[in-house]
């Protein structure tokens, strides 16, 4: 008779107590919901927000489970090699937990979820080091969209500005972002107040496990689309 798979001793040491509690509840968790979903995903993003991850989160908890976290303790959780698999075949989707990655419990068809994540875009403000999707350039002369009382923050981001009769004016041409280059502090703070976006949070899906097999979706490295 096949060994059980279920219900085996996990081992988190060099941890302290509390975080490994939590880390032990998540192994528990993430092997719960292996028994009461039917296929296993993991998926990568980019420029995660909480709040909108969260909305989606919640809009599919009827069907979907979401584990983020420690890639390790999440490898753990279903097993790194067939001796310490919680299901035949699902410890070749801990090879994909890597960098920024999640993993998606789930009892939807195939093609909802490739459309969930094909269609799951929000656009967002870009944060401090991320990369510039468009240069981001300010002409010389009155900046209407400021209230005057703005003149001394838009100066300390580094603009060249001055007040002229009340109206915030640019006394020089100026470049808050090039495109490609990492964005500073200071102009993440200006793109906000510009009101301009440019860091997309998507979500890709990388592999899938069933009972049925595991099957490779989109390599790390290569831009292959779920079908």
């Amino acid at each position: 008779m096949p060994k059980s798979k279920r219900n085996k001793l996990v081992t988190l040491s060099k941890t302290k107590k509390k975080g490994r509690e939590h880390k032990e509840s998540i192994v528990t968790a993430v092997r719960k919901a292996s028994e009461e979903f039917r296929e296993l995903y993991v998926f990568s993003f980019e420029n995660m927000r909480n709040g909108k991850f969260k909305a989606l989160r919640d809009e599919l908890k009827s069907s979907t489970r979401f584990f983020l976290g420690s890639n390790k303790v999440l490898q753990i959780a279903i097993g790194k090699g067939p001796s310490d698999e919680v299901k035949e075949g699902i410890h070749k989707a801990s090879e994909f937990l890597c960098g920024n990655t999640g993993m998606l419990f789930t009892n939807l068809p195939n093609e909802e979820v490739a459309r969930i994540f094909t269609d799951f875009e929000e656009l967002d403000f870009a944060r401090t080091g991320s990369t510039a999707t468009e240069t981001v350039e300010l002409n010389e002369g009155p900046l209407e969209q400021f209230t005057h009382e703005m003149e001394p923050f838009l100066r300390k981001q580094g603009m060249p500005v001055r007040l002229n009769r009340g109206v915030v004016e640019l006394v020089g041409d100026y470049t808050v972002c090039r495109e490609g280059e990492a964005i500073s502090p200071e102009a993440s703070r200006i793109l906000r107040l510009l009101g301009v976006k440019m860091a997309p949070f998507r979500m890709s899906v990388l592999c899938r496990w069933s009972p049925n097999g595991f099957k490779v979706l989109k390599a790390p490295e290569s831009q292959k689309v779920l079908q």
